[in-house]
């Protein structure tokens, strides 16, 4: 068995998996932790009670975080005419229709959301099967096939993140880096628990929400209350 590093002893102290810790609990754990090179993304991991085989039991919707994402978001912008001056000015790193489409389909990938007008999905819909897996693929429910272009791209730019169950029932999604301060994360936290509560399925009966974690891309995990 290998030992543990003197960062892994360290975390092992700060943390009692036999319990369950508020929010505020927990970030401040979180800041104590022993410090990496680079700056760790907070993630939540959220357990749930549905069926993921049950499409009226599919998770899904959205949350702008109140402090962001903590990085900068590329943003493609699929859209025609005056459209794409529109995007631009409103933030979107590239913008276009044909061109962009036909770069994809050779591979590239140097973006974080897409953004389309209804009148694009026709053209993208062979874009499925690339972008779909990633998370990528422009939808009218997450407000990113829209005629208010503009809009998307600067609720994007704010911190607005999309969240749906995978195929095991669950959620993982980000909510900040670690060099936030305290109160900005503990905000961040409790806007994406409350959008998975609202997004309970109607055909989910009791309770929703087994447990939630949260954790740092090399930290422990932490229970938190729901």
């Amino acid at each position: 068995m290998s030992q543990l590093t003197k960062r892994q002893r360290k975390i092992q102290e700060l943390i009692d998996k036999t319990r369950e810790y508020t929010v505020e609990e927990a970030v401040s754990i979180i800041k104590k932790m022993p410090k990496v090179k680079f700056d760790e993304t907070i993630e939540l991991y959220f357990n749930l009670n549905v069926d993921p085989k049950q499409t009226d039991q599919l998770v899904r919707g959205t949350v702008v975080l109140p402090h962001g994402t903590g990085r900068k978001m590329r943003i493609l912008a699929l859209v025609r005419g005056e459209d794409v001056k529109k995007a631009k000015e409103a933030g979107a790193t590239y913008a276009g229709s044909d061109e962009f489409i036909e770069r994809i389909n050779s591979g590239w990938l140097d973006f974080d959301a897409v953004v389309a007008t209804p009148e694009m999905m026709k053209d993208i819909g062979k874009l499925g099967r690339i972008l779909g897996p990633r998370g990528l693929m422009p939808n009218p429910k997450a407000g990113t096939v829209t005629k208010e272009i503009d809009k998307a791209i600067n609720e994007l730019k704010r911190g607005k993140v999309e969240f749906k169950s995978q195929k095991d029932g669950n959620i993982y999604m980000t909510c900040g880096k670690v060099s936030f301060d305290e109160k900005a994360i503990k905000e961040n936290i409790q806007a994406v628990i409350e959008a998975v509560k609202k997004a309970k399925p109607s055909a989910v009966k009791g309770t929703f929400i087994k447990s939630i974690y949260l954790s740092t891309t090399m930290g422990g995990a932490l229970k938190i209350k729901r």
